[in-house]
């Protein structure tokens, strides 16, 4: 690996000015100075000698290099064309051993022909942010397609909604969705100054692994739209918010008296449980 410092944003700054790059707002780009965390992240996915990790977003590679030194095997998503050219000179070694392999793009348009491709289970690691976290998540569960093993790098408040309990303040149709998939788990909290350049917000890593016992449900893409519907307007309760996907000939009463839930109830304060049982109502109704 021919790796700059990555703890010098002195440095940093350097090789994208020697290459004319310069930092993209739009891609919600910043490099993690701190190597202690980098390797805290790296460690939560418990990588094994060349097993598979995807990254998303690597950047200049500050993760991919711990990904690299653990023994695994990285596919890099990258939608940075001027990082995709410094990805492709810093480890070009191992891209010639066939340690790494960058998968150019949108990730939320690809990752789905590449994930068809493997047979065993996938690890995942981003520094995300949240518009694409939110929806890279809800299009893997509506695909039925989950990873073994992820952790996301995310802004400390979308931390906070992946983990959130039902009838907190950040509970949300992000925080079902993740919970729906996944055993969430926060992890390492990062202020602003071990990122440049240095965010306006404090950021954390967050765990999620693949539920031993997923919860059962009879459709994983009604499940997502049901969870978003239900939560359009947090203050009107699930009775009025659900009438959008209920058959004609169905009242909203009569379908909550089948699925034994309160009409009365907000969307804030169902369990995971709960909505998949809503979900499973609704499949039952519409397929009868």
């Amino acid at each position: 690996m021919n790796c700059p410092d990555y703890n010098s944003p002195a440095e940093l700054k350097k090789l994208l000015e020697e290459h004319g790059f310069s930092m993209q707002k739009k891609f919600g780009q910043n490099f993690m100075l701190n190597p202690n965390a980098r390797q805290k992240i790296a460690s939560l996915l418990q990588l094994s000698k060349d097993e598979e990790v995807w990254e998303v977003g690597p950047g200049l590679g500050c993760m991919t290099a711990e990904f690299l030194n653990s023994g695994a095997k990285v596919k890099a998503f990258e939608i940075d064309k001027g990082f995709i050219q410094l990805l492709h000179g810093i480890f070009s070694d191992e891209e010639g051993k066939g340690k790494l392999s960058i998968v150019e793009g949108d990730v939320l348009k690809n990752w789905l022909g590449e994930y068809k491709k493997n047979q065993s289970p996938i690890k995942l690691a981003g520094n995300l942010p949240y518009n694409i976290a939110a929806t890279f998540i809800a299009d893997t569960i509506e695909k039925s397609c989950p990873f073994d093993r992820c952790v996301f790098t995310v802004q400390k408040e979308v931390a906070d909604r992946i983990c959130a309990k039902p009838s907190s303040e950040d509970y949300s149709s992000f925080s079902v969705l993740c919970q729906f998939a996944y055993d969430v788990k926060p992890s390492l909290e990062l202020g602003p100054g071990n990122f440049w350049p240095k965010p306006r917000v404090a950021s954390k890593a967050v765990l999620l692994q693949k539920k031993a016992a997923p919860i059962a449900c009879k459709s994983p893409e009604l499940f997502v739209k049901l969870v978003h519907t239900l939560f359009l307007s947090r203050r009107k309760t699930i009775q009025n918010n659900i009438k959008p996907l209920l058959p004609k000939e169905l009242s909203p009463m009569d379908f909550f008296a089948k699925a034994d839930i309160s009409p009365s109830e907000r969307a804030e304060n169902l369990t995971v449980a709960q909505f998949a049982t809503l979900t499973d109502t609704l499949f039952d109704a519409i397929h009868t």
